[in-house]
């Protein structure tokens, strides 16, 4: 026995030893984890538990038949996060370069069909380069394999993609089916060709960071929702974000403890929107003294600055945050912001998180790049997405809500659940100034009739009574009392029930 047990051990050593010390000492030197040491920071002490640890290919191309790592460039398991359980699988690139063949494939898709059936997250940490070559159609198989169980777990467990190295080809379309995208900032890229294939195709030279870095993804093209200056920051983050997600879609919200009064007033609340409309002001301080201990998680803090999305909590449980941004674009609405926070909507929907939404929002942007760019299509999106939203929907309008961004923005006419306003909101079709020149355009030469106009319309729409007078706003509230009355509401809605129509599924329009 003694023999079998030392076989064993000596197995399980050259397992983890991957691709052997020179490639780990070469990853290292690079500022990157190997892989197991990546699943030891993500997850709690000691919890790990592997799965085909001794898994190998079965190609015998190319010479692959004299080339077999125990588990074959993968390594997958289960174990917990601040005690709450999580599926993982992290490429191991001091294997084939993390290459995805047919056993590969197999592993992952086991680990995806067992946190299915669990319903608990997975985790896939992602260092590799793609197919590999030498299984051909084999590993192309696997790649669509695994595509297919992202579609089935979509939106009944939360599916987390971190990216900590090369993800190319077939690799990046598994992450871009999953709830959350991050990075590594420097030593991780995604995209689905390369550099060289980009130069003999379209003549255009470019780096690898240029085209597919961390620095793109999160501002330019929006794949990512976030990045991190190097591993452990970004494993620790991702530790982070799991205590505000649930289990899957039909488990209870996280309730950690807190200790923060939701009772708790914040008179500063009460001068933070400026005497002048037209001055900015930083909606995020409004978030931030809001949730508990001001605990934010933000989702796409450098895409669409113009609106805010994001994670916190009231009273211990996850809420998500959505609130356009005075201080970007005066909070407007354009395709970009539009897509962002539609697509954060409909991820709280799926796990019954509750949406906060603070609004202050001047219209849709207009234009000719706009509406060329689709912004009536983008726009109906995050329309769609907060209508069909059956959560625990609560908005709060600090200044601003004209025309059909009102609408929009979770309103009372989209199954608001509770509507408030400070006395600065104005909700009116638009602005004084452009509803005067409209009603009253053969005056225009008249400056006093003009002014006197203005005055009468802001007299009229400038404050939040007419919304209130027709309903469409429940209660006037004072700023300093914000958190204590959203508090109350989410309280109040937490067994709120909102049924729509059968159907196979709708028709967003993307």
């Amino acid at each position: 026995m003694k023999e079998v047990l030392a076989e064993l051990e000596q197995r399980r050593d050259t397992a983890r030893l991957g691709g052997g010390q020179r490639r780990i000492d070469s990853q290292h030197s690079k500022g990157k984890l190997t892989a197991r040491e990546r699943i030891e920071v993500l997850l709690d002490e000691g919890s790990f538990e592997e799965f085909d640890m001794f898994k190998q290919h079965r190609c015998t191309e190319f010479g692959m038949e004299e080339q077999h790592i125990p588990g074959d460039g993968v390594v997958t398991g289960w174990g917990t996060v601040n005690g709450r359980t999580v599926y993982v699988f992290s490429k191991d690139f001091t294997v084939f370069g993390g290459s995805l063949s047919e056993t590969h494939a197999e592993k992952i898709t086991k680990l995806q069909d067992m946190a299915l059936r669990n319903r608990a997250p997975i985790i896939g940490l992602f260092d590799a380069g793609g197919a590999r070559i030498q299984e051909g159609v084999a590993a192309l198989g696997g790649y669509g394999e695994v595509f297919q169980r992202n579609v089935l777990a979509s939106g009944v467990i939360p599916q987390i993609s971190l990216i900590m190295g090369p993800c190319a080809g077939g690799d990046v379309y598994s992450p871009a089916m999953t709830d959350f995208i991050f990075m590594v900032r420097d030593t991780s890229y995604m995209f689905v060709t390369g550099p060289d294939v980009v130069k003999t195709v379209t003549n255009e030279t470019v780096t690898a960071e240029e085209l597919g870095g961390a620095s793109v993804h999160t501002a330019k093209s929006s794949i990512a929702d976030g990045a991190f200056d190097n591993d452990v920051e970004a494993l620790l983050e991702m530790r982070r974000l799991i205590d505000f997600l649930p289990m899957n879609n039909q488990a209870d919200l996280p309730e950690l403890t807190h200790f923060d009064d939701p009772d708790r007033i914040d008179t500063s609340l009460d001068t933070l929107i400026p005497d002048n409309p037209n001055k900015p002001y930083d909606m995020r301080e409004l978030v931030l003294k809001t949730v508990d201990e001001g605990d934010f998680f933000e989702i796409q803090k450098n895409f669409a600055g113009n609106i805010i999305t994001g994670f916190g909590r009231m009273e211990g449980r996850s809420v998500g945050i959505i609130a356009n941004q005075p201080m970007v674009l005066a909070g407007v609405l354009d395709s970009d912001a539009s897509r962002k926070a539609a697509r954060f909507v409909r991820f709280c929907d799926c796990f019954n998180i509750p949406i906060v939404t603070f609004v202050d929002v001047p219209g849709f942007l207009p234009g000719t790049a706009q509406e060329y760019g689709g912004l009536i299509k983008h726009g109906a999106k995050l329309l769609f997405a907060y209508a069909e939203a059956t959560v625990p929907k609560i908005t709060v309008i600090t200044r601003k809500a004209y025309g059909g961004a009102y609408d929009v923005m979770s309103s009372k006419h989209i199954r608001g659940d509770l509507n408030y306003a400070w006395p600065s909101a104005e909700i009116a079709v638009m602005g004084a100034k452009g509803a005067v020149e409209i009603l009253y355009r053969s005056e225009l030469g008249d400056t006093d009739r003009i002014a006197q106009r203005t005055k009468d319309y802001e007299d009229r729409f400038a404050n939040p009574f007419v919304a209130a007078e027709r309903g469409y706003i429940d209660d006037v509230i004072r700023p300093h009392s914000t958190r204590r009355r959203v508090a109350k509401g989410l309280a109040l809605l937490r067994s709120k029930q909102d049924e729509m129509p059968w159907k196979k599924h709708d028709n967003i329009p993307l």
